[in-house]
């Protein structure tokens, strides 16, 4: 995906949803939708009740999908319909449902249904051994977090550790839309480039077609969550066009530099 972006002389846009919200079938089709109108990728989200990272938006998300019941069968589910669709999917996921799951057991259906690797917000490369060798075993990329507050050996160790792509969180906050992108993110990718070749994807606080514009001039993949869970409340039609500003905004920046 990457390559293909970067032939284009783009960045690539990643769409995220909770799975299940405002149901299962709803977040399907608001999926499939988010590909029809320009995300490169989808970041299906697991619903979850203590997360550390979610902002007001997606925790209001993520607790309408949970009331509904909602399960990681569930989510497997969702990632197995989008990619039958035509989407590419990865998940994102706090730590202990895949551990009630079962580590190996959450690689292996996950693979199953084309999804093509897991975000980890709360897991870091020292502690994510099991995770590792469950990814390498079912074929699954690895995609770990950097904050601008990540020390250098951090840096160095959690882009080693990971593959696909790199999420590079673009401040110290949780997610949320927001005016402004913040002016750690570009010192937080250029760090990470003298490391790694790995593409580095930017997210929270992305909303708007500027915004998208202003990181994929430094970036490989600008990451959508909370404003695409707002403009899902709103309708089908809301997620499509606040989608394709989005793509024409990655499409507007600058290419990423990085080879492959």
């Amino acid at each position: 995906m990457f390559d293909s972006c970067r032939a284009e002389g783009r960045a690539a846009l990643v769409g995220y949803l909770p799975a299940g919200y405002p149901t299962v079938a709803g977040s399907v089709g608001t999926l499939k939708a988010m590909v029809e109108a320009g995300c490169d990728l989808l970041e299906v989200g697991v619903p979850y009740s203590d997360p550390v990272m979610d902002g007001p938006t997606i925790q209001a998300a993520a607790d309408t999908a949970l009331r509904a019941g909602v399960r990681l069968r569930d989510v497997i589910d969702v990632v197995e319909q989008v990619t039958a669709a035509g989407g590419r999917a990865v998940v994102m996921t706090y730590y202990n449902p895949v551990r009630r799951y079962g580590v190996d057991a959450f690689a292996r259906d996950l693979a199953s249904a084309g999804g093509l690797g897991i975000i980890t917000p709360d897991l870091v490369p020292d502690e994510a051994a099991a995770w590792i060798a469950a990814s390498q075993d079912h074929d699954l990329d690895r995609i770990f977090l950097l904050a601008p507050s990540s020390t250098e050996e951090r840096v160095a160790s959690t882009a080693a550790a990971s593959s696909g792509f790199l999420y590079a969180a673009s401040t110290m906050g949780v997610t949320g839309a927001r005016d402004a992108v913040s002016s750690a993110a570009p010192a937080l990718v250029a760090r990470v480039r003298t490391h790694s070749a790995i593409p580095v994807g930017v997210g929270l606080g992305v909303r708007s077609r500027a915004q998208a514009a202003e990181v994929a001039g430094f970036a490989d993949a600008v990451i959508v969550g909370s404003a695409i869970v707002t403009a899902a409340a709103e309708g089908e039609q809301a997620v499509r066009d606040l989608v394709g500003e989005l793509a024409e905004g990655v499409r507007g920046g600058h290419p990423a530099t990085v080879e492959a």
